[in-house]
C-alpha cells in the first residue's frame, strides 16, 4: 500500500537513476559541489521529461567504496538531493549511498524531503568487494523510528550484486526475499551479479507471488528483459 500511495500504481513503474559525479574527498573528484548539483539537475530534467515514474540519486562514482562514509559525503548528497527535490516537489525521489551507508541515506532522505532509500545488506551477511556486510535491518528500522523518518520507504537489495554468496549458498533468493519481508522491508530489489548485468529470469520464476511486498528489477532493464520477466512470473 505504501508503494501504491507513492507511485500511484503497483505495476510497470520505471525509476531512473542518477549516478552523481565523484564527490569532494573521493579519489575521482574533479568537480565542485556546485557543478555536481548542476549536472544532477540536468539529468533529472531529462528523466522527468521522458515521463519516468520516479528517480533515485546515488554516489556511484565515489570509488573505491568504503563502509563508513564521511560527513562530507552526507553533506554533499544532501545538497544534491535538495537541489533535485526543489525542481520536482511531488515526483517520487529516493537516494542510495554507497556502500551500504543506509543510516546516512535515511538521514539525507529526511533532510532533503525524499520518499525512499535503497539499502544494501538488509538481511543476511554478504562478502562484497568493499568488505564484509552484516545484516542491518534491526538497527536501520530503529534509527528510522528514532529520527522520525517512518514515512521514508526502504527498498532493499537481496543477494546484493558485486558480492560472493558462499556464506548463504543454502538460502535461496526467494527465502532471502521472504526474510526481508519478515524484517519489514517496504520492497525488494533484484539485480544481476554486477552493475549492468540483468537478473536471471529463472531465479524469479514464481517466487515473486509468495511475497506481499513490492519487487523492483534493477540493472540492464530493457523491453526484451521486461518481456522475459513477465514470462518468468506467471
Amino acid at each position: 500500500m505504501k508503494f501504491l500511495n507513492l507511485f500511484g500504481r503497483l505495476q510497470s513503474n520505471i525509476i531512473g537513476m542518477i549516478h552523481v559525479r565523484a564527490l569532494p574527498g573521493t579519489p575521482l573528484n574533479r568537480l565542485t559541489i556546485s557543478d555536481i548539483k548542476e549536472e544532477a539537475c540536468r539529468e533529472a530534467e531529462i528523466y522527468y521529461n521522458a515521463g519516468l515514474d520516479g528517480l533515485i540519486i546515488e554516489n556511484m562514482h565515489d570509488i573505491p567504496y568504503t563502509l563508513d562514509v564521511g560527513p562530507e559525503v552526507c553533506a554533499c548528497m544532501t545538497a544534491v538531493c535538495t537541489a533535485v527535490r526543489g525542481l520536482y516537489p511531488s515526483w517520487p525521489l529516493g537516494v542510495q549511498i554507497l556502500s551500504a551507508a543506509n543510516h546516512s541515506a535515511l538521514a539525507v532522505a529526511l533532510a532533503s524531503g525524499l520518499d525512499f532509500i535503497r539499502a544494501e545488506g538488509f538481511v543476511f551477511s554478504h562478502v562484497a568487494d568493499e568488505g564484509l556486510l552484516n545484516a542491518c535491518a534491526g538497527e536501520l528500522l530503529r534509527y528510522r523510528k528514532r529520527i522520525g523518518a517512518e514515512h521514508v520507504q526502504i527498498f532493499t537489495d537481496i543477494k546484493k550484486k558485486h558480492s560472493a554468496h558462499a556464506l548463504t549458498a543454502d538460502v535461496s533468493i526467494a527465502e532471502t526475499a521472504q526474510a526481508a519481508e519478515f524484517f519489514l522491508s517496504d520492497g525488494v530489489v533484484v539485480t544481476g551479479s554486477a552493475t549492468g548485468a540483468k537478473a536471471d529470469p529463472q531465479e524469479l520464476r514464481g517466487w515473486a507471488l509468495d511475497i506481499d511486498i513490492d519487487l523492483t528489477l534493477s540493472s540492464d532493464v530493457n523491453t526484451i528483459f521486461i518481456s522475459e520477466q513477465n514470462t518468468a512470473s506467471p
